[in-house]
């Protein structure tokens, strides 16, 4: 069960169970800058459950946070108690990269007196701080920008870098059962090939700029310029996901990835 009032407290929501256009461009930007993306348990051995209460247990009441298949899980879960219309839809990612990629990613769409808009608090650092409607309006947030164009059936996300867009994902906008989340976050969580198992990730989108961390890299996006740190050591990256993440570990915890 949703303990919707601890879920407020945990990104800093004050508006009550109010349900308008204002409330969801608000409630969307406080979950992404206050829920860290990460996928730290992979890298601990731990499984990855959509069920609601561990989601609850895992990303309101132990502080942690989650991939697209768990925030967005959660984030339904709240829409759907403040009476918000939505389907949740899977998505292929495409990252600017051409090819079929499999359907690994999760996203809502939302039904708005405005149309209907992409809801996604689980895209990571390249991830959206505001929703985006889906007739092609340019959405700027911040030093980012958006748009979702379409491809035959499809709808594509994409991202602005310099003059050119640069596809983020694609999906169809059609409901997907809780069973084909299921089937994808086993596979993203357990398949050897996936990346989610042979890289540690923790990313944060603000207004100001995307910390992504991946391995032992560690990067400071503001805009179209980039300042990268190589970590040293088991300390320095529990550290920065303290500081920078808000994800407090164990001092003697021991990851799959990175090895130091």
């Amino acid at each position: 069960m949703l303990r919707i009032e601890n879920y407020f407290a945990r990104i800093g929501w004050t508006g009550g169970r109010e349900r308008s256009r204002e409330a969801l461009w608000k409630l969307h930007f406080l979950h992404a800058t206050r829920i860290p993306f990460e996928n730290l348990d992979i890298q601990l051995n731990v499984p990855v459950s959509l069920a609601l209460e561990a989601l609850q247990r895992k990303l309101v009441d132990n502080l942690r946070g989650g991939y697209c298949f768990e925030q967005n899980t959660l984030f339904g879960a709240v829409l759907e108690e403040l009476g918000f219309s939505f389907i949740a839809c899977e998505a292929r990612v495409r990252m600017g990269r051409p090819g079929l990629n499999p359907r690994t990613h999760m996203l809502l769409v939302v039904e708005t007196d405005e149309g209907r808009c992409i809801c996604d608090v689980g895209f990571g650092g390249e991830g959206l701080l505001h929703p985006v409607f889906l007739d092609g309006r340019i959405s700027e947030q911040f030093l980012w920008t958006y748009r979702v164009v379409t491809e035959g059936p499809q709808h594509v996300l994409q991202s602005k870098r310099q003059s050119d867009w640069m596809d983020l994902y694609a999906f169809l906008p059609q409901p997907c059962a809780p069973v084909d989340f299921e089937v994808a976050n086993w596979f993203t969580s357990t398949h050897p090939e996936s990346r989610f198992v042979q890289i540690l990730t923790a990313q944060l989108p603000t207004p100001e700029a995307r910390h992504i961390l991946r391995n032992r890299t560690y990067v400071i996006q503001r805009g179209s310029s980039e300042d990268t740190r190589e970590i040293g050591s088991l300390d320095e990256l529990l550290t920065i996901l303290k500081l920078v993440f808000q994800l407090e570990m164990p001092s003697d915890t021991r990851f799959r990835n990175p090895v130091f």
